[in-house]
């Protein structure tokens, strides 16, 4: 009877002190470290939208980055940059910006606005999305703003600009004459 308790003990013991401590040491010898990099190619300016991520992380990857931008998400995107649908979301990015760009030493600014944007819809238009060439164009017109607010503050800074569709068709942007 001892015994059967003594080995009862013992289990528990073993799994409660042992058993996790060992599984922990044996987890952490199979993950990788972080990388000692301290450079970022770009800073990535995205909408929250789950609906375009898997699209948005395929097109990064074409071009390069990997996983070697830093990425702010905010709803609208372009949008943001204007105050909407928040002031708020507007310092949210230049502080984000300011942190890539002194410890991460970015070299670019990638800002992705995406079609059927609920937050333009809220914002600019309800019916927005109904018109494709009206889309594009008011989308095309928030994001050379924020190119030229970019380029103002940042002019060592390469700014590129895209539009993503719900197909995961990715068209860049060339930004307006500055108004």
């Amino acid at each position: 009877m001892k015994y059967s308790c003594y080995c009862s003990m013992s289990r528990r013991w073993f799994l409660r002190s042992i058993l996790p401590g060992a599984l922990s040491l044996g987890i952490l010898g199979v993950t990788q470290p972080a990388l000692a990099q301290k450079t970022a190619k770009a800073l990535v300016l995205s909408c929250i939208d789950f609906r375009i991520l898997e699209a948005e992380r395929y097109f990064l990857s074409l071009n390069n980055l990997g996983n070697q931008y830093d990425l702010t998400a905010l709803a609208g995107s372009s949008l943001a940059l204007s105050g909407l649908p928040h002031p708020a979301d507007a310092q949210a990015f230049w502080d984000q910006l300011e942190l890539s760009y002194r410890l991460h030493h970015i070299q670019k600014v990638i800002i992705l606005d995406h079609q059927d944007c609920a937050a333009f819809a809220d914002k600019v238009s309800p019916d927005l999305s109904k018109d494709a060439e009206l889309e594009l164009q008011v989308h095309r017109e928030y994001l050379s703003r924020a190119y030229w607010e970019i380029r103002e503050r940042y002019p060592d800074l390469n700014i590129e600009l895209y539009f993503v569709g719900l197909n995961a068709d990715v068209k860049p942007i060339s930004p307006l004459a500055k108004v």
